[in-house]
């Protein structure tokens, strides 16, 4: 995600890819996008492998190898998955969500009352995680979607109202063309698989960020992603691409100076409130705000990400890599939030 962030896109199980038999030359020098650090090899020779060389996460080496046992791989193309109507198992699990609601399930120690309504997301160390693994970096990227899948199906157990995730920062189109095609492809992939999933789901999707830059097939995807789910109640799920914090507020003032230079905004009753309104984060007009913000793997720092929204944000940070980030952290990371005094600059 950002320079160092990441999100692994939308949550819905990928196949995972067939490799080309033939090495694409990437750069060593730039971290991966949607997440995570990893090196990548200038080697360019043909070279035979299987599929599951890079992609068994079934059998994970010791981390403690100096060399990996796997040779440095072109990026795999991702390839769409066919909508399944939903099984018994899936009702069950509809009706286990229920119960959760109701607090039947929900987490021991946590308080329906308390819940944050906005949580924001910086999915972090997808490469990292693939990489002490000795695993292709795409390996990282296809754990980190089955994580998020989780997440979100927490969020709507738990009764959280929006969840917004870091995928692709604007930072991130310097990164190797052959990256930044793999992770958008991805995107594209997850998303035309389960659009449905979110229908059925009553999950409204939101993209926010710079997209003009994407392929315009990914563009005319996300127009009609959104336009679906736009009536669905249960969770907003805000999905941050080709995003800016910065040029978030740059936009939202040029977008008021456009209202002003038009005559329909006077220049004194500009306000927060005015420019709130104009942020990309106003499809989640009842919580454009988030009350928690978690990243994972370590590093202690906002990335341009939700620069404006994030002023009185709790903050978590975790040293679990996203790959590794599960129920029990998710869980100890609203705990955390539960404990806290929540003063807006005032006093208890």
């Amino acid at each position: 995600m950002p320079c160092s962030s990441s999100l692994q896109l939308l949550p819905f199980a990928v196949p995972i890819p067939t490799l080309p038999s033939q090495r694409s030359s990437l750069s060593s020098s730039c971290p991966s996008a949607l997440c995570c650090r990893s090196s990548f090899s200038s080697s360019s020779s043909l070279d035979k492998c299987k599929p599951h060389d890079c992609f068994s996460v079934s059998s994970v080496p010791s981390p403690d190898r100096t060399t990996s046992r796997f040779r440095k791989r072109a990026w795999p193309v991702p390839k769409p998955v066919p909508v399944t109507s939903s099984s018994s198992a899936e009702v069950g699990v509809e009706e286990e969500e229920e119960a959760s609601v109701n607090g039947d399930l929900f987490p021991e120690g946590l308080s329906r009352d308390l819940m944050p309504r906005h949580v924001a997301v910086i999915m972090d160390g997808n490469g990292r995680w693939a990489k002490a693994r000795r695993l292709h970096p795409s390996a990282g990227h296809q754990e980190g979607v089955r994580v998020l899948k989780e997440m979100i199906k927490l969020s709507c157990k738990w009764g959280i109202r929006v969840l917004t995730v870091f995928a692709f920062s604007a930072e991130n189109w310097l990164r190797p063309k052959a990256e930044v095609d793999f992770l958008i492809s991805l995107f594209e992939s997850v998303l035309r698989a389960d659009i449905e999933n979110f229908v059925r789901e009553n999950i409204r999707l939101c993209v926010i960020g710079d997209s003009s830059r994407l392929p315009v097939s990914l563009q005319i995807l996300i127009n009609e992603a959104e336009e679906m789910t736009k009536d669905n109640t249960r969770l907003d799920l805000l999905v941050a691409v080709s995003y800016s914090g910065r040029n978030d507020i740059v936009q939202a003032c040029q977008k008021i100076a456009g209202k002003v230079k038009d005559g329909l905004l006077e220049p004194g009753n500009i306000t927060e409130s005015i420019i709130e309104q104009e942020l990309e984060t106003n499809c989640a007009a009842d919580f454009p705000c988030p009350d928690l913000l978690i990243r994972t793997s370590g590093e202690l720092r906002v990335s341009n990400f939700l620069l404006w929204q994030l002023a009185y944000t709790e903050l978590f940070f975790t040293s679990s890599l996203w790959p590794d980030f599960g129920e029990s952290e998710y869980v100890e990371a609203l705990h955390s939030f539960q404990q806290r005094q929540r003063r807006f600059g005032g006093r208890v």
